[in-house]
């Protein structure tokens, strides 16, 4: 597989996608794991495209380093690491088909309410300690199982409608946390191996240079368009998960 034209451009793709993701286009790095997954089973696509996932972290970490939100990061982090924990222990029981039917149905539901809205945008509300614990958990979870965090995520912090970079860093750098606390149960699980890992030391240059297509990406688009996109985009994924959970 690893000789495979096809193969290799699928993973390149991957990779980009998810460097353009932590380059703060949000969303769009969640079409990895899907696309790699024509060429491959999903959880080992997951696996080999997690420390892809890391190594662009520490990029767009350091890039938006001065820009997110402390608050925010306070209340979904320790939800994420107890969804983590959850998706570890009922890695063997849970269909992955059940929660990719699950985050699809949230991320369409949640980006069809605001695709169809009427009248100004709401005004911006700070999110709720309770309601943040729980979609941070449902974050931590559907990550784990396969890197699918964004719908849940931009459920709860959407409607907060922090400034553009703002809520590119608070993104880019929760799922940095996340993606490290995720690494050890995947090494534990056997989803990353010696193998995985010398094919992702690849993946890291094509999705390193992306990163920096991301950030020229969202310092040139318009806020308004930014959000746009951003729920276009979460519609557009959130659709391709339920078409692979029902295929």
């Amino acid at each position: 597989m690893t000789g495979d034209i096809a193969f290799w451009t699928l993973a390149i793709l991957s990779s980009g996608l998810v460097g353009m993701g932590k380059g703060g286009l949000p969303v769009v790095g969640m079409l990895s794991v899907p696309v790699l997954a024509l060429a491959m089973p999903p959880t080992e696509a997951a696996g080999l495209l997690l420390p892809v996932y890391i190594v662009s972290d520490a990029v767009g970490v350091w890039a938006y380093r001065a820009a997110f939100d402390r608050r925010t990061l306070a209340i979904l982090i320790p939800g994420a690491a107890l969804g983590i924990v959850v998706g570890w222990l009922t890695a063997a029981v849970v269909p992955e088909r059940a929660v990719l039917a699950m985050v699809g149905l949230i991320g369409a539901v949640f980006a069809g309410l605001l695709l169809t809205r009427r009248g100004p945008p709401p005004e911006p509300r700070p999110g709720r300690v309770g309601p943040g614990l729980f979609w941070g958990m449902v974050t931590g979870f559907t990550s784990f199982v396969s890197h699918a965090g964004g719908p849940p995520y931009q459920v709860w912090v959407m409607p907060q409608r922090l400034p553009k970079a703002v809520y590119a860093g608070t993104t880019t750098i929760c799922f940095a946390v996340v993606n490290l606390m995720k690494l050890p149960p995947y090494v534990a699980l056997g989803q990353v191996s010696a193998q995985s890992l010398h094919l992702a030391a690849v993946l890291m240059v094509p999705a390193a240079g992306a990163v920096f297509l991301g950030l020229w990406l969202v310092k040139r688009l318009p806020e308004r368009l930014f959000f746009r996109l951003v729920t276009w985009a979460l519609l557009a994924v959130s659709l391709r998960l339920l078409w692979q959970a029902a295929v």
